[in-house]
């Protein structure tokens, strides 16, 4: 087992500087042991073919622990085997449940689609959260799934077909071109953008972190921001949407958010989900947060501006990195 210091030393020199630049010394050991550990198989139920209640009594049929996710009814944590177990069931070929990892649970969840509403999931592959919007939505409702790669697409048409997600329409094309054919059209819209996966970091794994530089966190801004300003357009006015990344740095996170403000007519909105691993989002001059706990103490500063009210969530046991804000166009 790597110890933490070791772990430092092999993680990203730039991207180490850059934690210690946005964090106290404390909160960066916090963060790299959480990309030390070997995280539990998460999953959740497919509420469009079967529920909570039936599949926890499957679980325990065949002796398989769990933990239920105080933030999400239809969540659970596997406590005793691997995925490949969990795909041997039955359940899982039949499409009653999904595996993925908890933090790509909360966009869909804050997103709040409801149903008969028109939903946008501007870059959808492999298809977890769209999924999950289908569920949520009771499948009753239009999605628009868009993926630009042609075998992630794929993928993304047979997951969807598994889970049984009849309303989702499945579009292989650019995302930052569909603001000029779907104008003022959703009522809601998920941009969980490429970015540069720093919240994925296995510092044990160094392909999971062997092309990451200081150049390729820029290049994705920049494509961030076609894609926020597309998924924008594509908004009625009033309409709701979540900008989610799997990274940890300010350039694809807060500064996408303050360009955002600054150019498009949107505000940032509360989320009210309450994760422990889940700190507010930066401000210039707020860049310390010590205490992984203090959400609801900070969340209820005065001196708290918009940013605050987007989250990133630390790379812990349970969880990976994320980074979730909820915006509405006004």
């Amino acid at each position: 087992m790597l110890s933490i210091q070791e772990a430092r030393k092999r993680l990203p020199k730039k991207f180490m500087e850059n934690m210690y630049e946005m964090f106290s010394p404390g909160t960066v050991d916090k963060l790299v042991s959480g990309m030390l550990s070997e995280k539990y198989t998460t999953l959740r139920v497919n509420t469009i073919k079967y529920n909570i209640q039936d599949l926890m009594k499957n679980l325990k049929e065949n002796n398989i622990k769990f933990e239920r996710v105080q933030w999400y009814n239809d969540a659970l944590i596997i406590k005793n085997v691997k995925e490949k177990d969990i795909q041997k069931l039955d359940v899982y070929e039949k499409g009653y449940i999904y595996l993925q990892s908890l933090p790509s649970m909360v966009p869909p969840i804050v997103l709040n689609p409801k149903e008969g509403e028109k939903v946008l999931d501007l870059t959808a592959a492999p298809g977890s959260k769209t999924t999950q919007i289908a569920a949520l939505m009771n499948n009753k409702g239009y999605i628009l799934a868009n993926e630009l790669d042609k075998i992630r697409c794929e993928r993304l048409k047979y997951n969807v077909s598994v889970q049984g997600a009849t309303i989702v329409e499945v579009l292989n094309g650019r995302g930052e071109q569909l603001g000029t054919k779907y104008e003022n059209y959703f009522d809601k819209v998920l941009l969980d953008a490429p970015c540069s996966g720093e919240g994925r970091f296995d510092a044990k794994s160094v392909i999971t972190y062997k092309n990451w530089s200081e150049k390729t966190v820029r290049d994705l801004a920049k494509l961030q921001k076609k894609l926020f300003k597309s998924a924008y357009t594509t908004l009625k006015q009033g309409g709701i949407m979540v900008y989610s990344t799997c990274t940890l740095n300010k350039e694809e996170n807060e500064k996408i958010l303050q360009w955002a403000l600054e150019n498009l007519n949107i505000k940032l909105l509360d989320i009210n989900i309450e994760i422990k691993e889940a700190i507010p989002a930066f401000n210039d001059n707020n860049i310390d947060n010590e205490d992984f706990n203090n959400f609801r103490e900070i969340n209820d500063t005065k001196k708290m501006n918009n940013l605050n009210k987007a989250i990133r969530i630390l790379p812990s046991k349970n969880m990976e990195g994320f980074f979730v804000a909820k915006l509405q166009k006004i």
